[in-house]
This record gives C-alpha cells, structure tokens and sequence, in this order.
C-alpha cells in the first residue's frame, strides 16, 4: 500500500528540522522514532525526548498520498534520504508491519511502532503569558548568553538560560557561577514579572532552528513548559524547576575605571597568546597589564613558557594587574558579534564588568583569577 509518492526533498527537508532532538540511546525505543502523519495531504513529523517536542508539517502538492499514522526510525530515515539524489522520487510504502522506502531501484525495509504509542506532550494549562517577537530578537537573545551556562552542575538550575519578563523587558541570562551573561530587549509587556529556566538542549535547539530574519516567534509560557511557534515548527520544552540565583547582585555598579577595546583585535591577539596558555582548560588564565595608554597581554604555562603582546588603547588611570579565564573571553568575543567592547574595572580583586558603548542591553561579568 503506498502511503506517499512524492519528491526527496518534500521529506528530507521538515523531517532534518525535527530530528536534532532525538537521541542514540534512549529510555524508551520509540523515542528513537518520528511520528508521522498524513492528513488530506498535510504531513505532519513529529519528534520527542520527553522533555522537548518539535512538530512541524508539509503539504504534499505534486505527488499522491493517503491517511496513515506511523513511527519509524528517525536517524535512518533521515540518512536513507540523504543518500539519495536531490530530485530523486520516493515512495512510502507499508507492506508487512513494516515501512518500505523506495526511490527507482534502491529499496530499504523499517521497522515501525504504533502512532498511537508515541508519548506526545500537551498542555492543557492556560498559558501564563504570550510574547511575540522577532526570530532574529529572540536568537541574539539566547546566542548571547547561551555560552556562559554550567555544565552538568549538580546546582540544576544553572544548566539553562533564564528566560524573564520584567516589566516591559525580556531578559536572558546564562551564568556558571564564575561569569555571568546578560541581554535583553523591550517589550510591549508592562506590569508583568515572570521568570522561566530553558534547559540546554532546548537553548541549543532553537539556536539551530531559528532564522536571522523578522519573521516572528509567538512563546507561550506555562507553569513547567513553553511553547515557541515559528516558520511552521512547533517547540514544546519543560522548564528545569528550581529559582534561579539573583543575578543583579553579581553585575557590579561601582567598576569606574573603564576602557575601549576592539572585539577582532583583542580576538587575534588572545587566541595568539593561548598558544601557550596551559592544556588543562581549568587553569587557561590570561594576564592583562592595564596602563597608560597600551594593554599587555601575557600567557605562561606550567613548563615556564610565555607569550606576550599588546595594543593601544585609550586609558589614564591607575595601573592594573589582572588574571582572567582565557576562555571566558574567547567566548565573549567569538558568540558577541560587535566591533568594540567596553571594559570596566574597580581594582585587581573585583569581577570585570564587559558591555557595549552607548548600550545598556547587554551585561558580561567575570570573576578574576589567581595564577
């Protein structure tokens, strides 16, 4: 019985959108799968790992199909229909409790599990608030702060973005404890204060599949999940439960003794000294030499190597010796993508406030090292 005929790329391109989340090794084997659904001609893919679900649907116009609801394997389906030609022709036929995918000569047989199986999540929960946005807004929001959250901190809290509107601002933040990132952006929101924690995964996942664009991003924040609509992809994550720490106490307010840097200059200089900053990434710390008028930059190792280099700047005040995580300010630097940062310090000892000339919409804290 054929289920679809149609063009490779009818399939290939809504079913590579879901399939980000879909993990190897799962608790359950049918988390391994896409759901599929034809109605009328619409098809619908969906994917889930239990804690986050993507949907989104084609219409099969040039081609023919009928009613069907199956799982089948994600990943190989995925890799089968990449190994075929762009304009190849493909048919999806069910044939002995099993999925048959057939392009010309070329004939795959899949298993397939019950639709009716498939754990799908809802929410049947009036949403607590609805803001709409757009794509390009909501991405520079997560990319800019997406790289200073934890890793598998036993603090659970803190392996996420948080996610929070407050009065008439939406505001990110990412912080391992150590550095914090924050941006965020005006909002037709007044006289609401909410807050939720986006795992990850899920930050990583919209990071990939929202566009550079205007086109818009409609968010749906319930008690324990959210719903992101864009481009025809439906995003449901759970939030991780747990308050996240006050992150305004952490951006200093007193850092008076500020300079300019430019972000590609500064780039190149560290990524040249790092050479021979130490493998073990824990201890990559960096000394900046902060004088009148000029910016050393010194790396040492532990086999007593050194790499020095400098550049101008415009600065009169006192002389400071600072260490900081090399990394730290790689990753400012590589995801923050402007021309000029601006540096402001209070003394050796104090945590470094970064942000941009003539903005106050984004904030970047690090706390100094000892090496």
């Amino acid at each position: 019985m054929i289920l679809i005929k149609t063009n490779r790329e009818n399939l290939i391109k809504p079913l590579q959108l879901v399939t980000g989340i879909v993990e190897k090794r799962q608790t359950f084997p049918i988390l391994s799968n896409v759901l599929i659904q034809n109605n009328e001609g619409k098809i619908r893919f969906l994917t889930s790992d239990s804690e986050m679900q993507i949907e989104t649907t084609t219409t099969i116009e040039n081609g023919k199909s009928q009613n069907f609801s199956l799982t089948v394997s994600a990943k190989k389906m995925q890799d089968i229909l990449r190994s075929l030609d762009p304009d190849a022709e493909v048919s999806l036929i069910k044939k002995d409790e099993k999925l048959q995918i057939k392009s010309g000569k070329s004939l795959f047989n899949l298993q397939i599990l019950p639709a009716e199986d498939f754990p799908i999540i809802t929410e049947e929960n009036q949403s607590t608030e609805t803001i709409s946005l757009s794509q390009s807004t909501i991405r520079n929001l997560l990319s800019n702060v997406q790289y200073a959250i934890a890793e598998q901190d036993i603090r659970y809290f803190l392996n996420g973005v948080l996610l929070s509107v407050d009065n008439g601002e939406l505001i990110t933040v990412g912080t391992d404890t150590h550095r914090l990132a924050f941006a965020s952006t005006l909002i037709q929101l007044n006289d609401v204060n909410l807050s939720v924690i986006l795992p990850r995964k899920t930050v990583m996942e919209l990071l990939k599949l929202l566009k550079d664009d205007e086109t818009p991003v409609k968010i749906e924040i319930f008690p324990k999940r959210v719903i992101l609509e864009f481009s025809n992809i439906v995003l449901i994550s759970k939030v991780i439960d747990g308050k996240y720490p006050n992150f305004s106490r952490a951006i200093p307010t007193q850092n008076d003794k500020t300079f300019d840097l430019d972000r590609l200059s500064f780039l190149h200089i560290l990524q040249r000294v790092s050479i021979l900053s130490n493998s073990n990434e824990l201890l990559k710390g960096v000394r900046l030499l902060i004088d009148k008028s000029k910016l050393s930059v010194i790396c040492k190792n532990t086999e007593q190597e050194e790499a020095f280099d400098e550049m101008a700047i415009t600065y009169d005040d006192d002389a400071i010796d600072y260490s900081l995580n090399i990394t730290y300010l790689t990753d400012l630097l590589n995801y923050v993508s402007v021309d000029t940062f601006r540096f402001a310090f209070s003394d050796a000892s104090s945590s470094v406030l970064i942000t941009i000339p003539g903005r106050d919409d984004f904030k970047y804290v690090i706390m100094p090292m000892r090496i």
